[in-house]
C-alpha cells in the first residue's frame, strides 16, 4: 500500500509541475524565431509525460497484483506505518531533508560531509573518526572535481569563512 501511495503522490506532484512550471515556462525569443530548433521545454515535457505513463502502469500493476489481499487496505497500512517511522529508510529521508535545508547556508562541502557522515552512522559504521575523515575528504574531492574540473558552480554557503574556503577550493584549479 505504501508503494501505491508514493506512486500516487508522485503522480499528482508531476501533474502539478507539468501544468504550473513546464507549460508556463518562458521560451527565449531566440528560440521562437527559428522553427527548426527544439524548444527548451521539450525535454521536461517529454520526461514528465513518460514518468506519468510509467507511474500509471506501475499503479495499475500494484492494484492488480494485490487485489483481494487483506493486507492491502488503508487500515493495514496505518497499522504498519508506525514501524515505517522507526525505520532506517525514514531516518535517511529526514537526513536528506535536513541536508537540502542546510545546503545554501552551509555550502556544499560542509553539507556533503555531514550527509556522508550521518549516512555512515545510520548504516552502522563503528569507527566514527574514520567516517569523519573519509566524509570530509570525499566532500573536498567532489567540490574540487565539480567546481574546478567540470566548472559547475556549487553552493558556497552564506557563512563568511565557509564561503571563503569554497572560493579557495575553486581557485585551486
Amino acid at each position: 500500500m505504501f508503494e501505491l501511495i508514493c506512486n500516487a503522490g508522485l503522480f499528482v506532484f508531476l501533474v502539478y509541475t507539468y501544468f504550473t512550471h513546464v507549460i508556463e515556462a518562458k521560451i527565449p525569443k531566440s528560440y521562437l524565431k527559428n522553427p527548426n530548433v527544439i524548444h527548451p521545454s521539450a525535454w521536461p515535457k517529454a520526461i514528465i509525460i513518460l514518468l506519468l505513463i510509467c507511474l500509471a502502469v506501475n499503479m495499475y500493476k500494484i492494484i492488480k497484483k494485490n487485489k483481494g489481499n487483506p493486507e492491502f487496505t488503508f487500515k493495514a497500512f496505518l497499522n504498519n506505518s508506525k514501524e515505517f517511522f522507526k525505520s532506517k529508510m525514514f531516518i535517511g529521508m529526514l537526513i536528506l531533508i535536513a541536508a537540502s535545508l542546510l545546503l545554501e547556508p552551509l555550502g556544499f562541502v560542509v553539507t556533503a560531509a555531514l550527509l556522508m557522515f550521518s549516512y555512515g552512522l545510520l548504516l552502522g559504521e563503528k569507527k566514527v573518526w574514520r567516517m569523519a575523515l573519509i566524509s570530509v575528504a570525499v566532500a573536498l574531492l567532489m567540490h574540487i572535481l565539480f567546481s574546478g574540473l567540470l566548472d559547475v558552480t556549487l553552493p558556497r554557503g552564506e557563512i563568511p569563512f565557509l564561503r571563503s574556503f569554497a572560493l579557495f577550493l575553486e581557485n585551486l584549479f
